[in-house]
């Protein structure tokens, strides 16, 4: 297998391909990438543009981060913030609070990150016409609080993982709290995963 999207291996008629250990190893890699670029880079790098089609998938199911196309250089002391001009991002991965201010920080690149650990343990798009007005991370939230956790699990994983699954579903939805300020540093994902 040569380079490839996550996006294109998950969504696609081979997503089943994609095991549990395998989609689990894909957000271990992503989230050490994002550590490395929030806490270890000096300066540090906000990515702004977490998706799934900018996780590169190796022969071996590494993960890569790539396309830093809109990537910004971010002073860590104080705020972090740094405001756009324009719209920069996808659909489907904004952070709540980039909506009404322009405004990214290391949190909104955590936000992004927990919806694609949705998309891994629910093996759905972060947009789809099946969700009507909602997004991924509120139907999520609304289908675990209505009929629960087996009706957000997708159904090609193994239910003999259920538990691990449900552990990294977690982490997912703490990644994606409303309020920045109540989301882990990536330094704290990697070691939740």
């Amino acid at each position: 297998m040569s380079i490839c999207q996550m996006e294109d291996m998950l969504h696609s008629s081979i997503g089943y391909m994609l095991v549990w250990p395998i989609r689990y190893k894909i957000a271990v890699d992503a989230a050490e990438g994002l550590s490395y670029l929030h806490h270890d880079c000096v300066p540090s790098i906000v990515h702004i543009d977490v998706k799934s089609k900018n996780i590169l998938l190796d022969g071996e199911f590494g993960a890569w981060v790539a396309d830093f196309g809109v990537a910004k250089v971010v002073d860590m002391v104080g705020e972090g913030q740094q405001s756009m001009s324009v719209i920069a991002g996808s659909f489907g991965y904004f952070a709540p609070e980039y909506a009404y201010t322009l405004r990214v920080n290391e949190k909104s690149d955590i936000y992004s990150f927990g919806v694609i650990i949705l998309e891994l343990v629910t093996g759905r798009l972060p947009v789809d016409p099946e969700f009507g007005e909602m997004d991924l991370v509120r139907w999520v939230c609304t289908t675990l609080d209505q009929r629960g956790v087996d009706h957000v699990l997708d159904t090609n994983l193994d239910s003999y993982f259920k538990e691990k699954i449900s552990k990294v579903l977690n982490i997912g939805l703490l990644c994606t709290r409303p309020l920045p300020i109540n989301r882990p540093s990536m330094r704290r994902v990697v070691k939740m995963l």
